[in-house]
């Protein structure tokens, strides 16, 4: 059982986890030892609350597929052990992120000093080009 947060639990049977051969350069266990962790998590059928599967499945993560299910590979320990409990951490942090309620942003608009301040700088930049230009041959 995965503790995310103190009102939300995802249970191992939400969880398909298996091991498997790391990949890349290793010593001699690399070819004999399955240490890698690759974790499924199926979003649309988990027990989170709707709200944050559909902040789960928004994401522009390439990490989730097209049909909703979150796909973690954990290969940087040596120990099967030690990456299971890598990708379980990176799920929890990720889950964690979507629960944040994001600020609503309040439209505002700039003060009449600040569109004061813009337009004199944008007539001193003007003027600096102006003066940048090469002389017409009427002067």
């Amino acid at each position: 059982m995965l503790e995310i947060t103190d009102t939300i639990v995802i249970t191992e049977s939400q969880l398909e986890i298996t091991a498997m051969r790391a990949q890349g350069a290793g010593g001699q266990n690399v070819n004999k030892v399955s240490s890698a962790i690759h974790l499924r998590f199926d979003i649309n059928a988990s027990t989170l609350a709707e709200r944050y599967k559909k902040r789960l499945l928004s994401l522009a993560d390439k990490r989730i597929t097209k049909e909703g299910v979150l796909i973690l590979k954990g290969q940087q320990h040596r120990t099967q052990e030690a990456n299971r409990k890598d990708v379980l951490q990176r799920l929890k942090e990720l889950i964690i992120t979507v629960t944040i309620e994001p600020k609503r942003r309040i439209a505002t608009r700039p003060s009449l000093g600040a569109k004061h301040r813009r337009i004199k700088k944008k007539i001193y930049r003007g003027q600096i080009k102006n003066l940048r230009r090469k002389p017409s041959h009427n002067d």
